[in-house]
């Protein structure tokens, strides 16, 4: 579910949403850590100024948290 999110989010936001994709990896049984991978001019856009962008899609993926019980970390990588 978040993941299905986090890709349509991107690829809207992005100018080369053929490059977007979305990878989920258990660190731990109360831990996510889900890396976003974008285009390098499409990174800055997912990130927003001053990182509004990744911290408005971190508060959207913290109401799943109270559902599920996990946390989670995003990171936003450039494919190259």
């Amino acid at each position: 579910m978040i993941t299905e999110f986090l890709l349509t989010y991107a690829k809207m936001l992005a100018t080369h949403s053929d490059a977007v994709s979305v990878e989920l990896r258990e660190v731990d049984e109360m831990f996510d850590e889900i890396v976003v991978y974008a285009d390098r001019e499409d990174v800055g856009k997912l990130i927003g100024k001053e990182g509004k962008m990744i911290n408005a899609v971190k508060t959207v993926i913290s109401g799943c948290k109270a559902k599920g019980g996990k946390n989670y970390r995003v990171n936003v990588q450039a494919v190259n």
